[in-house]
Order: structure tokens, then C-alpha cells, then sequence
């Protein structure tokens, strides 16, 4: 195992430095600078005196190489829109504000999922399996954003029951994580009920059944197990989509995480800060799809990791 996770580790490191020079390119070939912003009119002693200071008079090849050095030494450079603040700062602060949305979110993502899934695939009623269905349906279909505006308006507006600017207290989480949770909600509940329908119908659950083993223990112990392998392959690249939060929702609850800034770095064509988030978004995405095989592998004994 140790062979593949460091295999697993260079081939990531390999995809970072292609998402990062594919990135680089991209946000050059934007229209606009970041000096230019809402109208603004300089001399062009000072417009030059801008480009100095943050490298962009030089040719687009030398400030690749420049700016990669620099990142391989762990400077992500400073921020053009917010003057004086490093990258590296801005990520440490705003960081954890998304994690802790993002986790809130994972956890309502699993267990209702779970539960969902369980339920649709275990019970005999039909128009629970269809209720379900269509909940399953609509939550992949509905954008988030637009499902956090209905929930604004009705929650918000309309009853007034919860805040929606912030995150000052736990009531404040409910709205926009149960908004970017939806789709991983509606996924987890689709792979849940059809991996532990097929699962259900295994003989070794029918031998496990004429043992005379109470039905929770089968369902638990033989069904759920071998039938939760689909939804841990999806819960890592899940996670860190929720971890590294939703851009939409953010702006729209007004929440200073991480996707916010993301959001605003691209508004502001702030080149350092759409680089340095963009390879932290991606680290984190090539992480949890490695945690993920490993918990799939430990899971599963069958699965043998690097063949």
C-alpha cells in the first residue's frame, strides 16, 4: 500500500503542475487587468509602477517560471486586489470557515443519504420508494443556488425562522448547508438504494437468513457493508467539493469562506489569488480521492490497491 500511495502522490503532484500551468495560461488570457477595476483611470507611471511591483512587465514565459519557483518554495505571492495580504494568509483565514460549512454538510449528506437509500431499498411500500425517487430526482436536477434562494425567501422572508447572513451561530448553518448538501443528498440515496437492492438478493445473504440471523444484523452486517463500497467512492471527491465549499452559496449567504474569495478573485482578476486557491482546491481534491481508495480497500479486502 505504501507503493501506491506514493505513486498515488506523484501522479498528483503531476496534476497539480498541469492544472497550475493551465491555469496560469487561462487567467492571462483574461480580458481586463486588476488595475483597471470599476472605471479606474492611472497615470501611466503609476500603471507601470503596478506591473513592477508584481512581476507583470516581464514576458508571460519568464513570470510562469517565476511564479512556479516561487510556489515550489511555498510562496503563493501576494494579493493584488487585497494590497499588503499574502495568499498563503488568505487561505489560512478563510480556510477553516468553508471546512466547517463543509462538514456540517457531509454529515447531513451522509446520514440522510444513508437513511434515504436504506429506506427506499428495504421497504415494500411503493409510494415510499417513489417519494424517495423523486426527492432523488429533483435534488440532481435543482441548482443549489436556486434552491438556496427558494429556502431564503420561504425560511428567511417569508416565516422569518432563520438568518442568512453569516455563520455566527448554529441556526445560521442550517440553510446553506443543507443548500450545498442537496445534490450529495439525492446522490448518495440513488448509489445507496440501488447498490443494497443488488446486494439484498446476493445468496449469501439468503444463506446468511436461513442461519436464522435477525434481519437488522443481516441487513447491517452483510448488506450495508458490502454495499457501501459506491457511496465511499463517491464520498471523496463529495468531500472535498464540500469542503472547499460552494462559490454561489457562499456569496449568496454572505459567508467570508473560501469560495467567496474565489469567487471575487475572479471579479477582480486578481491572478495570484485565482492561482494559489485553484492549487489548494486541487490538492484537496487529489487527497480525498486517495483517502477514499484506501477506506474502499480497507473496507473491502478484495480490492487490492496499485494492480
Amino acid at each position: 500500500m505504501i507503493k501506491y500511495i506514493i505513486k498515488r502522490l506523484l501522479i498528483g503532484c503531476l496534476t497539480l503542475f498541469i492544472l497550475a500551468t493551465i491555469t496560469f495560461f487561462g487567467v492571462k488570457a483574461m480580458p481586463g487587468d486588476p488595475f483597471t477595476q470599476d472605471n479606474k483611470v492611472l497615470s501611466p507611471e503609476t500603471y507601470a509602477a503596478l506591473e513592477a511591483k508584481y512581476g507583470l512587465d516581464k514576458p508571460v514565459g519568464e513570470q510562469y517560471i517565476i511564479y512556479l519557483t516561487n510556489v515550489l518554495h511555498g510562496d503563493f505571492g501576494e494579493s493584488i486586489s487585497k494590497k499588503g495580504t499574502q495568499v498563503s494568509d488568505i487561505i489560512i483565514q478563510r480556510a477553516p470557515v468553508t471546512a466547517k460549512l463543509g462538514i456540517v454538510a457531509f454529515g447531513l449528506s451522509v446520514s440522510i443519504g444513508l437513511l434515504f437509500g436504506i429506506v427506499s431499498a428495504l421497504s415494500k411500500k411503493r409510494w415510499v420508494n417513489n417519494l424517495i425517487t423523486a426527492f432523488a430526482t429533483l435534488g440532481v436536477s435543482i441548482p443549489g443556488f436556486l434552491f438556496a434562494m427558494i429556502c431564503m425567501i420561504i425560511f428567511a422572508v417569508k416565516l422569518g425562522w432563520l438568518p442568512v447572513v453569516g455563520l455566527d451561530t448554529p441556526r445560521h448553518y442550517i440553510l446553506p448547508s443543507i443548500a450545498i448538501a442537496l445534490s450529495s443528498i439525492s446522490m448518495i440515496t440513488r448509489l445507496t438504494r440501488s447498490s443494497l437492492k443488488d446486494v439484498m438478493n446476493k445468496d449469501y445473504i439468503t444463506l446468511a437468513r436461513s442461519k436464522g440471523t435477525k434481519e437488522v444484523w443481516v441487513i447491517v452486517k452483510h448488506g450495508l457493508k458490502n454495499a457501501l463500497l459506491p457511496v465511499i467512492t463517491y464520498c471523496g471527491p463529495m468531500f472535498a467539493g464540500l469542503i472547499t465549499g460552494s462559490m454561489v452559496i457562499e456569496t449568496l449567504f454572505s459567508i467570508p469562506g473560501i469560495g467567496k474569495e474565489f469567487t471575487n478573485s475572479i471579479t477582480n482578476r486578481d491572478y495570484t489569488l485565482v492561482m494559489g486557491l485553484t492549487i489548494f482546491f486541487g490538492a484537496i481534491v487529489i487527497v480525498m480521492n486517495l483517502v477514499s481508495d484506501i477506506v474502499a480497500a480497507l473496507v473491502d479486502p478484495r480490492i487490492k490497491l496499485g494492480k
